[in-house]
């Protein structure tokens, strides 16, 4: 595979995602970075994870290709952030339970 070659097409349509997605990345961390100076109150915090989240989707769909490849390759990535999810709802259901 380290072999195979691609269209100047493909490469530049490639390169052109890498760089939107870098860019995109670079604009969100500059917002991050803002917001770290902006007094929200408790509003910081909701905005910096939707923030982190939308990283976490450019990253996932185009540095790691899951846009391109077969649905067990979504679904083994996807099941990280499930079990984080499920694993809060159970510690939730402990705290509040005590």
């Amino acid at each position: 595979m380290a072999n195979e070659k691609i269209s100047a097409k493909k490469f530049w349509q490639l390169s052109r995602d890498l760089v939107t997605t870098w860019a995109g990345l670079c604009v969100l961390l500059a917002i991050t970075c803002t917001l770290a100076f902006v007094p929200l109150g408790a509003g910081n915090l909701p905005i910096s994870l939707v923030i982190a989240a939308i990283k976490a989707g450019m990253v996932g769909a185009v540095f790691m290709h899951l846009s391109e490849h077969n649905a067990l390759n979504r679904l083994a990535a996807s099941v990280g952030p499930i079990w984080i999810f499920i694993m809060f709802v159970l510690l939730g259901a402990d705290y509040f339970t005590r």
